[in-house]
């Protein structure tokens, strides 16, 4: 996994910046009900969304949290006194306290057979009745476009996803969270070029494959191989799931 402490400082830039926060946070509002309340975003990252749902929805009151301090640093600029860091698997909130809940690129990471019911369950005590929680979906699916890189790494070994929508949604419900709708979203500027395919899957992205598997020399040669480097691929399309709270 990233080591997002150190990844702070390059994340904003590295993944779309503004525009693709701005896409995110226009699908994310688009399932959160209009009216006064808090919300909890939850793996707020750098804030950069975060921001986005605070100034759109100003009777909202909106409490960012994350795990790692160099995010929290990055997170607290742009939303000062309302960013917190905290472990989405035991938040430190009473239940109750949030008419919504959100988690953008999260659950994609939990690595424990028991995070991801952890981190629900959290979720759907910290919700009020009828509050909403809405998390991304399926990230990892969301890269296959279609094109030649996903080719080059077909055979490629992978761990099953976490965030899995079947899954997320099995879980959800086991905690009273039942579905309540459905959105998407553009990833602005992440398209892959095979270039920069290669140096993250020399970063250990994409695979199970272990530092020094010489299989990874295969797949970087496939991708090498591959017509205009450094032109990106199409954009993923991130998916959104909602859910209401008993």
């Amino acid at each position: 996994m990233l080591d997002y402490d150190k990844e702070a400082r390059v994340y904003d830039s590295s993944r779309g910046g503004e525009e693709r926060a701005a896409a995110a946070a226009a699908a994310v509002l688009g399932l959160i009900p209009d009216r006064s309340g808090r919300l909890l975003d939850l793996a707020c990252g750098t804030g950069i969304v975060t921001r986005r749902l605070a100034a759109a929805r100003p009777a909202i009151r909106v409490t960012g949290a994350d795990l790692a301090p160099g995010m929290i640093r990055r997170a607290a600029v742009r939303l000062p006194g309302a960013v917190v860091r905290a472990d989405s698997r035991r938040l430190p909130f009473p239940a109750a306290t949030f008419d919504a809940v959100t988690s953008i690129w999260l659950l994609h990471l939990l690595t424990g057979p028991d995070d991801l019911g952890a981190v629900l369950a959290e979720c759907a005590r910290v919700l009020r009745p009828g509050g909403v929680y809405v998390t991304t979906v399926d990230k990892a699916a969301a890269h296959d476009v279609g094109s030649d890189i996903e080719a080059a790494l077909a055979d490629r070994p992978v761990r099953p996803a976490a965030d899995a929508a079947g899954l997320v949604t099995a879980h959800a419900a086991r905690h009273g969270l039942a579905p309540a709708g459905r959105s998407a979203f553009p990833g602005v500027g992440q398209g892959r070029s095979p270039r920069s395919t290669i140096a993250d899957l020399h970063r250990g992205w994409f695979s199970l494959l272990p530092p020094g598997d010489p299989r990874r020399r295969t797949y970087a040669a496939r991708l090498a191989a591959l017509p205009d480097q450094d032109r990106p691929r199409a954009d993923p399309t991130f998916s959104l799931r909602a859910f209401r709270r008993h």
